[in-house]
């Protein structure tokens, strides 16, 4: 196949559809023959994924590297940046923690020079392995008090050489403004780089917006190549905690209720998309006592301050929402962080997460807990407890937890070691990021709660391949695809 120039997707906000947009490109041209890798300078965000080789990059990456068919690769997100406290970040470069810092210190004291180095050289290793790299832009790109710091939007597309493309979404409103607007703030140099617009989100029949499309056209001398309709039907992670908005639901009758604990810092939401997908299942995410008090399962999740998202539980009257529903004889397990917070104690000799050197847990299982500088970033094969079926899963964690009693294993790993603590059928906790993915896991947990089968086990990487596919075949449907390809062989 001929050698594509990059392709990149910007956007006039956030959480306008950059990375679902990116993730049906890098299948389409998976589709179409090419090997086409995605890529995202800098990413802020709480969902992160192991590597094959044990590194950390963001979710939303790791989900368009498989729908492009490729292993994910910190090359393709080679600055992570995740949320400690409503100020401060901890910075993952190439894949790896160098440390915590303050936004001040990240966008105005930071050496942004030598940061951009590191990003245009990870570019340039995938660029020199896949033909296109499918880009994705971060945020609004024309920030004015932050365009001469960026690393991630238009100086990035004007090293990639990339065809850019600008993403409006229509459903918010606005979308004249936010357009215009955003093109008017480009520089002549900037301005230059966009190939084209896209209007996404569109709800009904869009040939009655093709008076809109021509006014659009005309005020910025710009193509609109593609009206993407608004769509519920097809599944694609979701990289933003924004997209939980929509899942604030409640208990309801004749479904097992599972209650996600909304924590302030939530991270890995993802975990619970094909448990959330289970049709014997509502699953809804709250802080509310009195809707915790009603679920038969309650999970604790991921946190990126685990000491401070205790704290915030056991103020808030959460946790004592969570003794009750365990004292009724409901399930209470929890995932990374979460698995840490049932423990006894969590400790921070290194004031890693903040300035609380210890807390005490909510004591329903008899596990230790104490935060350590290397982070454990590793994709595992394993078993779950008594059943032979091989589970995939990923860690991502900064603690080290011990039982001074006797080892009561939820998994073992596939070298043998035994991981996670098993109490009893309505307490348990594992570092195992993904472990809910596995049929036979969601089985076990729901065993207790309905005599309904789960039926035929789905295969949930199959099944996310068929989304790949009709996301592709929206697209295809609602963009000028010779349009794009012209643009990319110029």
């Amino acid at each position: 196949m001929p050698t594509l120039r990059p392709i990149m997707f910007v956007g006039t906000a956030s959480d306008v559809g950059k990375s679902v947009i990116t993730a049906g490109f890098c299948r389409i041209f998976k589709q179409d023959g090419y090997q086409p890798a995605p890529f995202k300078a800098q990413n802020m965000s709480l969902n992160s994924y192991a590597t094959p080789d044990g590194l950390e990059i963001g979710r939303a990456q790791a989900v368009q590297a498989e729908a492009a068919g490729i292993p994910c690769h910190t090359d393709m997100n080679p600055v992570l940046l995740k949320p400690t406290t409503d100020k401060s970040s901890q910075v993952i470069l190439n894949g790896k923690p160098i440390g915590t810092q303050s936004a001040y210190e990240y966008f105005m004291a930071n050496d942004r020079n030598e940061l951009f180095t590191s990003v245009k050289q990870a570019f340039d290793r995938l660029a020199s392995r896949y033909s296109p790299v499918v880009m994705e832009g971060a945020g609004s790109i024309s920030e004015l008090n932050l365009k001469h710091r960026d690393i991630t939007n238009l100086r990035m597309a004007a090293h990639a050489g990339a065809a850019t493309y600008l993403i409006g979404d229509i459903d918010r409103g606005g979308l004249f403004g936010s357009v215009y607007g955003t093109i008017a703030l480009l520089t002549p140099e900037e301005r230059a780089c966009i190939k084209g617009i896209i209007v996404n989100k569109f709800r009904g029949d869009a040939r009655l917006f093709e008076d809109g499309k021509r006014m659009l056209e005309e005020l910025t001398g710009l193509p609109v190549v593609g009206i993407l309709p608004y769509f519920r039907d097809i599944f694609i992670e979701q990289e933003d905690s924004v997209s939980l908005e929509a899942k604030f639901r409640s208990a309801v009758v004749g479904k097992v209720n599972v209650a996600v604990i909304l924590l302030k810092r939530l991270s890995n939401f993802t975990d619970f998309d094909q448990l959330e997908r289970d049709p014997r299942v509502n699953l809804f995410y709250t802080n509310q006592p009195d809707e915790i008090e009603k679920a038969d399962i309650v999970i604790l999740p991921g946190s990126k301050n685990t000491i401070e998202d205790l704290l915030a539980i056991k103020n808030s009257g959460v946790a004592q929402a969570i003794y009750t529903v365990y004292k009724k004889g409901k399930t209470v397990i929890g995932i990374c962080g979460g698995y840490q917070m049932l423990g006894e104690t969590i400790e921070d000799p290194d004031h890693l997460e903040g300035t609380i050197e210890a807390m005490p847990g909510l004591g329903l299982l008899p596990v230790q807990t104490i935060l350590q500088p290397i982070k454990t970033t590793e994709q595992r094969q394993f078993t779950y407890r008594e059943t032979l079926a091989s589970c995939m899963g990923y860690e991502i964690h900064m603690g080290e937890t011990t039982t001074s009693g006797e080892s009561r294993p939820v998994t073992h790993l596939s070298d043998g070691r035994p991981e996670g603590y098993f109490l009893n059928r309505k307490c348990w906790g594992t570092y195992l990021h993904g472990i809910l993915d596995n049929a036979v896991v969601i089985d076990d947990l729901l065993a207790d709660y309905t005599t309904e089968s789960g039926g035929q086990a789905i295969d949930f990487q199959n099944f996310k391949a068929q989304q790949y596919d009709r996301l592709a075949d929206v697209i295809r449907a609602h963009v000028d695809m010779d349009q794009i390809y012209a643009s990319l062989r110029c």
